[in-house]
């Protein structure tokens, strides 16, 4: 299994990624693992494609519905500026977007998080605490849950 996205899921399958959320019916939930933006999540699609297009209409539908929620749920947890939306596949070819709280001042010009050197940006003293990633997951499935009640 060469996908690292693939990898991750499989991960909280078995219950041995601690920084899982919580499963949506097309996706799953997670905290990123470094948090140069706090409340740096990302939503992970149950369906390996490489092209957002290449998923069945009705499912792409409610992949992007969910993803919704989830921002949605980022931003009220972490009242962020302003709230960035990334769906990439450059480096991970399978479908799954970045959500990147923002305040002012998180970068040293504005622009998009990419323009941070990798080092600053995945550096390991930027990962989460156990304590933290507890009370992040907690938060987030807290909030998701709510919308998701809302919703009802």
């Amino acid at each position: 299994m060469a996908c690292l996205i693939c990898k991750r899921i499989e991960m909280i399958k078995n219950g041995t990624n601690p920084y899982f959320v919580t499963e949506l019916e097309t996706g799953y939930v997670v905290i990123g693992d470094h948090q140069h933006f706090r409340g740096y999540m990302l939503f992970l699609c149950k369906r390996h494609v490489t092209e957002l297009h290449f998923l069945k209409q009705e499912f792409k539908m409610k992949y992007l519905e969910e993803m919704s929620l989830v921002a949605e749920a980022v931003y009220n947890t972490f009242k962020p500026d302003k709230l960035n939306y990334e769906l990439l596949g450059n480096g991970d070819t399978h479908v799954h977007w970045h959500l990147f709280p923002r305040v002012e001042g998180d970068t040293p010009q504005k622009g998009p998080v990419w323009w941070l050197p990798k080092e600053e940006m995945w550096d390991d003293r930027k990962r989460p605490t156990e304590e933290e990633l507890k009370e992040m997951v907690s938060k987030m499935r807290g909030a998701i849950k709510a919308l998701i009640e809302k919703g009802k």
